[in-house]
C-alpha cells in the first residue's frame, strides 16, 4: 500500500526540497508543482510533492493518521 503524506517545505534547492512532518525530514522533488515556497504544506508521494494543501488541511489529515496509530 502506498500513502501520500502532508509535509511542510523547510528548504528549497532548485527543483528539490526538504520536507518535514512529525520531526521526520525527507528530500522531495518539487518539480511537479508551481511556485512552491518555504512553509508551504504539500502532499508527498514516492519522493515527490504532488499537491499543495492548506495548513488546516494538513493538520486535519495528520490528526486522522495519529488516530489510526500512524504519523502525526
Amino acid at each position: 500500500m502506498c500513502l501520500a503524506v502532508p509535509m511542510k517545505v523547510v528548504e528549497i534547492n532548485g527543483d528539490m526540497g526538504v520536507v518535514e512532518s512529525a520531526g521526520l525530514r525527507r528530500e522531495a522533488g518539487l518539480m511537479l508543482l508551481d511556485r512552491v515556497k518555504l512553509g508551504d504544506w504539500v502532499i508527498v508521494h514516492a519522493g515527490f510533492a504532488i499537491s499543495k494543501l492548506t495548513k488546516k488541511q494538513a493538520r486535519e489529515t495528520l490528526a486522522i493518521f495519529a488516530e489510526m496509530g500512524g504519523l502525526g
